[in-house]
């Protein structure tokens, strides 16, 4: 299970992943908090398409549809509303009735329901800071690691389906400095342009995560590709994403990376596969999970926050 803020986020966050997943033979669900419904058109070719001013909701369900289509993935709205991304000093209020501004408890039970239904030994999701500073980013962490620890105990919201226990929590790690300075010195190296200077500047000396899982998926950067280019309002198609040919970044970056957060499970301290230390038989990984309700988990790296607060 992979839990998302936005329409789009699936497709840019450990798309490959999922892909590879599906196509060995893994259910895959991707479950997306919010619509998106306050995300800017970025796609310099749609900005003006009345189609799309009119209607950016049902525009980015049916590109959601499409993308999901091109991964192999399942897919789910958990039902919330965009939070937007204020941006000012002092930041301004937050729109009543978005994600970020719900009950922890409320949002959290939306997910508990769909972590037992679906019934999976992995979540992915965002760090505690939500990957980059976005309220909905944020929420989603909170939501992910609440629900991860409730779904598996029967005398948490019990009216919310057969407690199920997921075996491991992982924060996405996509974007580590590291990889963005090895594809940015591949261009430099060709005299290409890049467009990921600006993003070493910014990462400066900040401490990076402590990556843990490195998923060779370079098979499936094309139905990531695919999936990108299917949120065609959010995506450029002649943006950063694409800067390189898959080939080229097949032979410099074959992977995605994650961040082992809880696992209940035995861990290497590096990983090549999400389900690692999972038994591989199916029967086995379910008798787990079901007898692991209130259990402490064998790992557990989760942060507090450190982001400013909205409000």
């Amino acid at each position: 299970m992979a839990v998302h803020a936005h329409p789009d986020d699936e497709s840019s966050k450990g798309a490959a992943t999922s892909a590879r997943y599906v196509d060995e033979g893994a259910e895959v669900l991707v479950v997306t908090c919010t619509g998106g419904e306050r995300g800017d058109v970025l796609n310099p070719g749609l900005k003006d398409d009345p189609h799309i001013l009119r209607d950016i909701v049902e525009v980015r369900r049916e590109e959601m549809a499409k993308a999901a289509a091109f991964l192999g993935v399942q897919h789910t709205w958990l039902g919330f509303v965009d939070s937007g991304l204020p941006e000012g000093d002092p930041l301004p209020p937050l729109p009543a009735g978005c994600f970020y501004l719900e009950p922890l408890e409320v949002a959290t039970e939306a997910l508990v329901r769909e972590i037992r239904r679906f019934r999976p030994h992995v979540v992915t999701t965002y760090d505690e800071n939500g990957g980059y500073p976005h309220p909905d980013h944020v929420m989603t962490n909170r939501i992910s690691e609440a629900a991860f620890e409730a779904a598996g105990d029967p005398e948490a919201y019990p009216h919310a389906g057969e407690p199920w226990q997921p075996l491991k929590l992982y924060y996405i790690g996509g974007f580590s400095i590291d990889r963005i300075r090895t594809f940015h010195e591949a261009l430099v190296a060709h005299g290409a342009d890049s467009p990921f200077e600006s993003w070493m500047e910014r990462a400066g000396s900040r401490p990076q995560r402590h990556l843990t899982t490195w998923v060779p998926c370079s098979d499936h950067f094309e139905a990531r590709d695919n999936a990108l280019r299917a949120h065609a309002t959010q995506i450029d198609p002649a943006g950063f994403f694409f800067a390189l040919p898959n080939d080229v970044q097949a032979d410099l970056w074959p992977t995605e990376e994650y961040e082992l957060a809880v696992s209940h499970v035995p861990t290497q301290e590096r990983e090549d596969d999400l389900f690692a230390g999972i038994p591989s038989r199916l029967a086995e990984a379910d008798a787990l999970a079901q007898r692991l309700g209130g259990a402490e988990p064998i790992l557990d790296r989760r942060a507090e926050p450190t982001v400013k607060e909205w409000t």
